[in-house]
């Protein structure tokens, strides 16, 4: 018996649960450590994800103007109700408090959506990762939940959007992250935003008082222990559920908002906020910590002008990001048009122009996460499907000038309008608009003859003329330029490594500060 319970013992010490305890908790649970987290490969290979952004509010899909972020006009309807009352009346006959947002939620089925189907799509056109809208500023969850109600499996669609769409998603072969936009919920429908006491608007306590399970939709109003502590747990769920690949949060305006300013040293911050503030470094802990478990690579982002968190946790990250110069790992969530949700009409960017926005962005240490808007139906408008199938079609030509790649030296050059990567001895310079006459790369300057070994056209079967002169590599386009449009890619393939990493800029403010300003009117 004695030898038994020896050896017993020797095998508890054994145990995968104890020998991997020493290398499941990378992170100790401060921002100095989760600082060092790696840029996973799968982020930095695969540059091209889709966002996603749909829910209830896809049911309304319009705005005031008609443009600007359409997801925004849940709390809208009760902030500008001079306008929206009137169009509510309209479409639904009733306005609040008789008839609300949660009244809405019925009309979003997903009747026709196939989430194989979209997986198929993302796939197609390149994407190598996905991340779809778990939770906006509204309440509402896109999951099987339960911590509340008004969740994707009680009502509407009647089914697990979030499960759903992931399972199809890995089946293709892509990353997943359902993105967590919660951190605005307790100033949406109040009256006041991005305060610590935020009271509800007359019309939703209305409704409330009327019914009162909307409480659970509408609120919490304001910052509390308990409203933070049901944020973790929300993504702790959708964390336990669904193992993401990253953990996509929005930017929190609280934290640099009402007396908290995270941008100061030492920081300030009311009790509450600085709560918050150090559950989300825990809430990122666990998430990173749970990953190494796992033995997945995971990630996060660091959203806006104000980051969330200290630099270097995760990737920097803003809408419609367009750094000009080579900054540290960043993330631009693009819109195709000027609204990320649905919204009827929207005007849209040519195709030319998101191709040559998704080149500039890669060529600058970015990852383009173009997004979509469903309609509540679950169909994706044709316009965004065009977009869609022409970036697909252009990288089926062009991918070995943007996946895997790296940043040059430098990243544009204005004479020939164009954009530089890298991957390992080969140089791809991509003109930005139709290169018709010689293009001299002014970055080789000081090369010589034997520094080239060939030059050819990604998509082109015609041989490219090539001559260095004293100014660089020169370079002489075909006719035929063969199949590509918008963006053409010559690959240069040299004798030496071309990835210059000492050349990016590693403080995000003052790569910010090149930042193109691009007004959409989001009302965020």
């Amino acid at each position: 018996m004695l030898i038994i319970a020896i050896a017993f013992l020797l095998g508890a010490c054994n145990s995968p649960k104890k020998k991997n305890s020493a290398v499941i908790e990378p992170y100790d649970g401060s921002w100095e450590s989760l600082q060092k987290m790696p840029v996973p490969d799968w982020f930095n290979d695969g540059k091209i994800g889709i966002f996603i952004h749909w829910g209830p509010y896809s049911v309304i899909g319009h705005r005031k103007g008609g443009r600007g972020y359409a997801e925004h006009v849940p709390k809208l309807i009760y902030e500008d109700s001079t306008y929206y009352y009137k169009y509510l009346r309209e479409r639904w006959g009733a306005v609040p408090p008789e008839f609300g947002y949660k009244d809405i939620i019925p009309e979003f089925k997903a009747e026709n959506w196939n989430p194989d189907d979209w997986a198929k799509l993302f796939a197609e056109v390149g994407a190598k990762y996905v991340v779809l809208t778990a939770e906006h500023h509204d309440g509402w969850a896109n999951w099987d939940s339960d911590l509340t109600p008004w969740n994707a499996m009680d009502m509407g669609p009647k089914r697990d959007i979030v499960g759903d769409l992931g399972e199809a998603v890995h089946k293709h072969g892509l990353k997943y992250a359902p993105s967590y936009h919660r951190e605005r919920h307790t100033s949406f429908f109040t009256t006041k935003k991005y305060v610590v006491d935020a009271e509800a608007r007359p019309d939703i306590l209305e409704e409330i008082k009327r019914v009162p399970q909307a409480e659970s939709l509408y609120g919490p109003f304001g910052f509390s222990k308990e409203a933070v502590d049901e944020y973790v747990a929300r993504w702790k769920e959708i964390q336990e559920k669904y193992q993401p690949d990253m953990l996509w949060v929005d930017d929190i305006p609280i934290f640099t908002r009402d007396g908290n300013d995270t941008r100061k040293d030492p920081q300030e911050f009311k009790p509450v906020i600085k709560y918050f503030y150090d559950q989300c470094r825990l809430m990122i802990t666990d998430f990173m910590n749970n990953g190494a478990q796992r033995g997945q690579e995971v990630y996060v982002n660091n959203k806006g002008a104000n980051r969330n968190w200290p630099d270097g946790v995760g990737c920097l990250e803003k809408d419609n990001l367009k750094l000009e110069v080579i900054g540290p790992k960043w993330q631009s969530c693009t819109t195709f048009g000027t609204s990320f949700g649905y919204l009827e009409n929207d005007t849209y960017k040519t195709v030319e122009d998101v191709i040559r926005e998704m080149v500039e962005v890669v060529s600058r240490n970015g990852n383009f996460l173009v997004n979509i808007g469903p309609k509540a139906d679950g169909t994706i408008p044709e316009e965004q499907i065009e977009r869609l199938q022409e970036m697909g079609k252009w990288l089926g030509i062009n991918g070995e000038a943007i996946y895997g790649t790296r940043y040059w030296k430098v990243n544009q050059q204005e004479t020939g309008n164009l954009a530089f990567t890298t991957k390992g001895t080969k140089l791809f310079a991509i003109a930005l608009e139709k290169p018709e006459e010689s293009i001299v790369i002014e970055g080789t300057k000081g090369w010589t003859d034997n520094e080239v070994e060939s030059v050819k056209l990604l998509g082109s079967e015609a041989v490219v003329k090539w001559s260095m002169t004293p100014a660089g590599l020169k370079i002489f386009p075909p006719a035929d330029l063969g199949k590509s449009e918008h963006a053409w890619s010559f690959e240069i393939a040299t004798t030496s490594e071309q990835h210059a990493p000492n050349v990016i800029q590693t403080d995000a403010n003052k790569a910010l500060k090149g930042t193109k300003k691009v007004d959409l009117d989001g009302n965020n």
